[in-house]
């Protein structure tokens, strides 16, 4: 007997394609400043996401090291325009894409160019947060796009903005 999927779920190469695909169509916008108005999956709950700058490459602050990878960070400001309050962990529910189609997940790496987010961010409605989300990418990727999803990454609406490309 087959087994069921919950409808709208992608899985493997298919989950990839439709990650990547906007990027290398060229229909995404090409980077900081525009913002986009995402739902989660609970009533009332949305935000509005800009993506306000690109650091590549980030320096870490103190004596912690990229581990031979590349810090690439991303300033997010986050606005609840719902009627539910905001309660999530922004570094997790941010993914950079590279020229290849590999995926990282963002994370709380303290970094030169400004602060980060706290592990968890809470907004009730008309609040808004401003912080850094830092990825660690080997030294070779190119970065591609960027992508923001409220949930912890999980909620269906997915913002994404292209990078420009070195």
């Amino acid at each position: 007997m087959p087994r069921s999927r919950r409808p709208g779920r992608l899985r493997g190469p298919l989950l990839a394609l439709a990650l990547l695909a906007p990027a290398l169509l060229g229909a995404a916008p090409d980077g900081s400043g525009e913002t986009i108005s995402l739902a989660g999956n609970e009533p009332g709950l949305r935000l509005d996401v800009t993506l306000t700058r690109v650091v590549d490459p980030a320096s870490p602050t103190g004596p912690e090291s990229a581990g031979g990878d590349r810090l690439v960070a991303t300033r997010f400001s986050l606005e609840n325009t719902g009627t539910a309050v905001y309660e999530d962990s922004p570094a997790p529910s941010a993914h950079l894409l590279d020229t290849t189609g590999r995926r990282f997940t963002g994370t709380d790496t303290a970094i030169t160019a400004g602060p980060g987010f706290p592990g968890t961010v809470a907004l009730g409605p008309g609040a808004s947060a401003e912080g850094f989300i830092t990825f660690r990418i080997p030294v070779g990727a190119e970065p591609a796009a960027v992508q923001f999803a409220l949930d912890t990454g999980l909620a269906d609406d997915v913002g994404h903005w292209s990078l420009p490309l070195a």
